[in-house]
C-alpha cells in the first residue's frame, strides 16, 4: 500500500518573518503535493508551516505531525492536526528526524543544527531553504562530514524544495491513489 511521504521540516522557533513566510509556504506546498508535515509542533518556524498546511487548498486532517518535547498537549501550536508529547525534551529532535523520509531546514539555530546533524547521520536527504537565513543558508550545498552522500540540497523557493522532493522521493510512486485508503 502507498503513503502520503512524511517530510519534516525543521527551523527556529524564533525566527525572522521573511523566514515565517517562506515556511508558511513551504507548508501550503507540501500539503498541495500530497506530503505531510512533521514538526515539533511549537512556534516559529514549526507553527508557521503547519499554518501554511492547514489553510492549503486540499489540506486532509491529519496533515500537520507535532512531536513536542514536554509531556503534554498543552504546548502545540493551533495548527497541528496529531499531537505527540513524548516528555523527553531535546531528544525528541531524534524522533521528527526519523519520523521522515526527508528533512527541510528553514532558518534555524542550535536546535535546527542538532535536527540537521541526526538527519546526516542517519542518511535522510536533506534540503535547506537557502532563503531563509540562519543555519539553512549556511549549510546550503554542504556536506556535514566525509561520508559519502550527497550534500544538503540547496533550494532557494518552496517551489524548489517540492521539486527537489518530487525528483528525491518519486512522490509519485508514494502518494496514495484514489482507491486506496490514505495512510
Amino acid at each position: 500500500m502507498s503513503r502520503r511521504p512524511q517530510i519534516a521540516v525543521i527551523g527556529a522557533s524564533s525566527a525572522p518573518a521573511e523566514a515565517i513566510a517562506l515556511a508558511e509556504q513551504l507548508g501550503a506546498a507540501l500539503v498541495q503535493a500530497g506530503c505531510r508535515v512533521v514538526c515539533g509542533g511549537r512556534d516559529g518556524v514549526m507553527a508557521a508551516v503547519c499554518r501554511g498546511a492547514r489553510t492549503a487548498p486540499g489540506w486532509w486532517d491529519g496533515a500537520t505531525i507535532g512531536i513536542l518535547p514536554g509531556d503534554s498537549h498543552a504546548g502545540a501550536n493551533a495548527w497541528v492536526d496529531v499531537i505527540l508529547p513524548t516528555g523527553l525534551g531535546l531528544a525528541r529532535n531524534t524522533l521528527v528526524v526519523q519520523a521522515a523520509d526527508a528533512v527541510v531546514m528553514v532558518s534555524g539555530a542550535a536546535g535546527t543544527l542538532s535536527e540537521a546533524a541526526l538527519a546526516w547521520q542517519l542518511g535522510k536527504p536533506i534540503c535547506a531553504l537557502h532563503s531563509s537565513g540562519g543555519w539553512s543558508e549556511r549549510l546550503a550545498g554542504e556536506s556535514l562530514d566525509h561520508r559519502q552522500r550527497p550534500p544538503i540540497h540547496r533550494a532557494e523557493t518552496p517551489d524548489d524544495v517540492v521539486a527537489w522532493l518530487a525528483e528525491t522521493l518519486d512522490l509519485t510512486a508514494m502518494a496514495p491513489t484514489d482507491d486506496a485508503p490514505h495512510a
